[in-house]
């Protein structure tokens, strides 16, 4: 069975992430987290004396010092930074506090999408994303792109608030929504785009296992 890569984009909230992992568990494959990779980034710099604010001169010069990647274990996909498992660090408030400042680096989203194309050198992938099939990995074997309206996309994850208790309003996911998509579309390094080779699935009237079996029905032809 030879080892593909694949790569799903897609707007926020279309389930990419949960698809991604799902079929990395069902391959035996690697799940890239972009979120996680940034995360591992922050807390280096963190470590390293940043405390409070980001000082952007001094983190891209020492960004040379960072080798970040992934092993899956029964526990679930782990980070490692330098060698040191990091998934519980990465996950701290001091971390999440900063992590937004460090992700407008554009020197350090270049040094991981080349970490992340190193990942990838020998196949057996998965990553998720907005840019994966046109800058990351253009060349991966199965592409996919998923979409669904503002309002549906809004109205499942104001569904999955409410069971983790958080009592936002709909309204005001909706807007968040909304607020997402047109960053991300319009933004100017790496903007959401469907690659040209990529498989559109609209999931607004699917649920994330009618998705998974359309995914998987593509990818199984790649593998043989």
């Amino acid at each position: 069975m030879q080892k593909i890569i694949v790569a799903i984009d897609g707007f926020a909230s279309t389930g990419k992430s949960s698809l991604a992992k799902r079929l990395a568990k069902t391959l035996n494959y690697t799940y890239i987290d972009s979120g996680a990779m940034y995360r591992a980034v922050t807390y280096f710099a963190i470590q390293k004396g940043h405390q409070g604010y980001i000082n952007q001169e001094k983190l891209i010069a020492q960004l040379d010092q960072i080798e970040i990647y992934f092993k899956y274990s029964k526990s679930g996909h782990q980070t490692f930074l330098n060698g040191l498992n990091i998934s519980k660090e990465i996950r701290l408030s001091e971390v999440t506090e900063q992590v937004s400042k460090v992700s407008k680096i554009l020197e350090v989203r270049s040094l991981l999408v080349t970490q992340q194309q190193k990942l990838g050198a020998k196949k057996g992938i998965i990553m998720d994303g907005r840019d994966i099939g046109t800058v990351v990995f253009p060349k991966a074997e199965c592409k996919f792109f998923l979409k669904a309206s503002p309002e549906i996309r809004a109205k499942r994850r104001h569904l999955e608030q409410i069971e983790a208790g958080n009592n936002e309003s709909f309204a005001s996911v909706l807007s968040n929504i909304k607020d997402r998509d047109l960053m991300d579309t319009t933004r100017k390094f790496s903007p959401l785009t469907k690659a040209d080779d990529a498989i559109e699935i609209d999931v607004s009237d699917m649920n994330l296992e009618e998705v998974y079996q359309q995914l998987w029905e593509h990818i199984s032809k790649n593998i043989i």
